[in-house]
């Protein structure tokens, strides 16, 4: 049956985002949380930005090492030959990966100037898809970016063309945000019908419609017999408005009406118990705050001030409350310390760091061992400029070397 799945872009397009940004270590925390949420593929960065080189080898080190599985890693690109070969010699062990180049006539002309027809456009994109099987790729997307502005007939051409060179989605791009829910329905549900290819959503907020595109088009691409996989980020960072929010089209895809029941599966794996803890690293990481109205996990999300609505829900919780708050992680009470901490800082000593390890439960084999983890605590903390979570500093005991590769950047 088809289904639904879920491919998040935080650490390719959230990263993006103008006056944001993530310390490497917060990406492969990001993945962490990614993979504990059940999502399917992480687009977990850039193989050809040598600065994230080190950080991508370290990443798949750590699937390979169980630490983030079952998640897939794929690499974004742009649908180039070159760009292609530069990414496996860069990080030889990438298996996925998508490919991205511009369809819409705007972009053609406004964008490539006109040095790039269709055609152009088409071969550049099966030379590269090819390139990338014959270096050891074992699934590749291809993205027509601004596909919300191209003409339908030669988005049919170009995802068929895809397709036969080797390629296992289409991304269907709504760059500018320009689609409705229903022309994106209507569009996607073509493209799948006439080439039989599974559809990535990819869809942006300008327009304030991001989830409902997602959605829609997801529904679009199921009706018409093939899989569905929705790009999100977590919280809906991303360009200008932001992208679709990871925690609300999971509640979209199970709760809103004409979703319910098996006609629309979501991926079996996600798991939305993790939301709330995800949701907090990455506010805590890209240092924005969740809305208090943010689905889900915003803090009034399942608060009540009117009289009618605390009776009605104190009553029966379903007469105000879609879903519950305990299916995102969230009713456990949390601690916050008011008398003294010792916090993991770039000049931290051995003994406060021994205290917040001992708390954390973890526990060293000998002095060399503690002082290692120590040196690599106060890297972290240079780079992220501010303290480490406990799954950071667990992260760091548990994967040493991989933390060692993560923080090295060699310009």
């Amino acid at each position: 049956m088809p289904t639904i799945y879920l491919i998040d872009v935080t650490n390719r397009d959230g990263v993006q985002t103008a006056f944001l940004g993530l310390a490497k270590i917060e990406k492969a925390m990001v993945n962490f949380f990614l993979n504990q949420m059940g999502v399917f593929q992480s687009e977990f960065g850039f193989p050809t930005t040598r600065h994230e080189t080190n950080y991508l080898n370290a990443n798949l080190e750590l699937a390979k090492k169980g630490y983030l599985h079952p998640i897939r890693l794929s690499g974004w690109m742009r649908a180039i030959k070159k760009d292609v070969d530069l990414a496996f010699e860069l990080v030889p062990d990438l298996k996925y990966l998508n490919l991205s180049i511009s369809t819409s006539q705007q972009m053609l002309m406004g964008k490539f100037q006109g040095k790039m027809g269709p055609q152009e456009i088409t071969a550049s994109t099966v030379d590269a898809v090819e390139a990338a099987l014959k270096n050891g790729a074992l699934g590749v997307g291809v993205n027509a970016e601004d596909a919300s502005r191209t003409d339908l007939a030669y988005l049919v051409e170009f995802a068929q063309a895809a397709k036969e060179a080797g390629a296992e989605r289409f991304r269907y791009c709504d760059t500018l945000g320009y689609d409705s829910p229903f022309t994106i329905y209507e569009r996607v549900a073509h493209i799948a019908e006439q080439c039989k290819i599974p559809i990535e959503l990819h869809c942006h907020n300008d327009l304030g419609m991001v989830v409902a595109n997602s959605v829609s088009g997801a529904k679009g691409a199921i009706d018409a017999g093939v899989d569905a996989y929705i790009n999100t980020t977590i919280n809906g960072v991303g360009e200008r408005a932001g992208n679709a929010d990871l925690v609300s089209v999971i509640l979209a895809i199970q709760h809103a009406n004409g979703f319910e029941g098996d006609a629309y599966p979501l991926d079996k794996k996600v798991n939305l118990k993790a939301a709330w803890k995800t949701c907090k690293y990455a506010s805590y990481a890209f240092k924005v705050p969740i809305p208090i109205t943010q689905p889900g996990v915003g803090a009034n999300a399942f608060a009540h001030a009117s009289g009618i609505h605390a009776d009605g829900v104190i009553k029966d919780r379903k007469n105000y409350e879609l879903y519950d708050y305990e299916d995102l992680g969230r009713g456990e009470p949390e601690l916050i310390e008011t008398g003294r901490q010792i916090v993991m800082g770039e000049y931290s000593g051995i003994k406060g760091f021994r205290n917040v390890y001992e708390n954390l439960e973890v526990e060293f084999k000998d002095e060399n061992e503690a002082r290692e983890v120590l040196e690599l605590a106060r890297f972290a903390n240079v780079e992220k400029q501010k303290p480490l979570v406990a799954d950071e500093l667990i992260f760091i005991a548990q994967y040493p070397e991989e933390a060692r590769k993560i923080l090295t950047l060699q310009p």
